[in-house]
């Protein structure tokens, strides 16, 4: 494997070449638009905050293996896919049962991001319920209906787990009921109550759904966002100061306590790829799920019997409780032959590259089959199959 160095631009889709023209049709996949990729049709559910009851797990992995290919990948949103799907209406009916697809109309704009660990370990205050309260808030609303697939919303309890991932629209807690308003991970200057925050967040998505043009992100304007408080009439407090993050969030896997004695599993997957095989079994667990933006899978509110048995059973089925795992770090995009952009077979490679221990760098990394970078996560190198092997490019 040919490993070179080049460069790369910041930003979700870290376009890593030359430049692609801008689209003007939204390709952005969810559960009644599938994306036709080359191995099958693929549908994206949305799961506001990461949050999966057991018995929504359970639906998937029942989709996946009687619609789909098998596997449910974990995406860099905390949400799902499934691929290979080879009955639609089969699955749009499995999903709305397990209250999977709750707003057909707003389906594929339910983007949300929560800490993973609010109300269990740290922060300020527990977002759980907020995240409730968005998406009723954000669904309740004909306008939202027009934003596009890839607009972002965060929740960061204060840990500061979030804010630094670019969310379009964002709320970062100061304290228990003041929240500091963040637009594509900028600090707006305006601070509103906690009961406040769904409201103010879903005004700033219509505003930017009204006056967006052909911009897919709120980066894309030709102001940054800068214009969108004064258009949404909020009000900059010039006293505020600038959210410090609260240490102590657990930000990789293995065992972690939680504040209130229970335990939360924290574990990762090779590839984000779960076989539908252990996702019953997680499901079984009969605990609530939380999938992370990094590609983990929280198993939460155990006692410790429990999770010594969830390790034991699990980790030998490929579940990865271990931070020191090269999977803790990496990740990938599909590559060939399930997308046509790719070079390469990119999965294939990064596998055989933790097997033979030649990573071509430390710490966080995502490999992908093409210029496109898609599913890079923030702050990692990106490495990037070409024609002649792979090239090295900062995130």
């Amino acid at each position: 494997m040919t490993i070179g160095v080049g460069g790369a631009e910041d930003g979700e889709h870290r376009h890593v070449g030359p430049a692609h023209r801008r689209r003007t049709d939204d390709a952005c996949p969810g559960v009644l638009r599938l994306h036709t990729a080359a191995d099958g049709p693929l549908a994206r559910i949305r799961l506001p905050g990461g949050m999966l009851r057991p018995s929504q797990l359970e639906a998937l992995a029942t989709a996946a293996e009687t619609i789909g290919d098998g596997s449910i990948e974990i995406t860099s949103r905390g949400n799902v896919q499934l691929r290979g799907v080879r009955d639609a209406d089969a699955l749009a009916v499995l999903l709305a049962d397990a209250d999977l697809l709750p707003a057909p109309r707003h389906d594929r704009v339910r983007n949300i991001l929560a800490s993973p660990h609010s109300g269990r370990i740290g922060g300020h205050t527990d977002v759980r319920a907020l995240v409730d309260d968005l998406h009723a808030a954000l669904t309740g609303r004909d306008g939202t209906a027009e934003l596009p697939g890839r607009v972002l919303f965060a929740l960061d309890d204060g840990s500061g787990d979030l804010s630094h991932r670019r969310a379009d629209f964002g709320a970062h807690f100061v304290g228990p009921d003041r929240a500091a308003i963040l637009i594509d991970g900028a600090d707006t200057g305006v601070r509103v109550a906690r009961d406040r925050v769904p409201d103010v967040l879903v005004d700033l998505a219509e505003t930017f759904a009204r006056i967006r043009g052909d911009a897919w992100r709120v980066r894309d304007l030709p102001d940054g966002g800068a214009g969108l408080v004064a258009a949404a009439g909020l009000v900059p407090d010039p006293d505020a100061a600038t959210p410090e993050d609260l240490p102590g969030a657990p930000t990789s896997i293995g065992w972690f306590d939680q504040d209130d004695g229970a335990v939360t599993l924290a574990a990762a997957t090779p590839l984000g790829v779960l076989p539908a095989r252990t996702a019953h079994f997680l499901a079984a667990i009969d605990h609530p799920i939380v999938l992370t933006p990094d590609r983990f899978i929280l198993v939460t509110d155990l006692d410790e019997g429990t999770a010594e048995t969830v390790v034991r059973v699990l980790a030998p089925m490929g579940l990865i409780f271990d931070a020191a795992s090269p999977w803790a770090e990496v990740t990938s995009c599909t590559g060939a032959p399930g997308c046509e952009h790719a070079r390469a077979d990119v999965r294939g490679d990064l596998v055989d590259a933790v097997r033979d221990d030649a990573l071509p760098t430390t710490g966080r990394q995502h490999w992908v089959g093409c210029d496109r970078a898609c599913g890079t996560p923030q702050g990692a190198d990106i490495v990037v199959a070409t024609d002649d092997g792979y090239r090295v490019a900062d995130g």
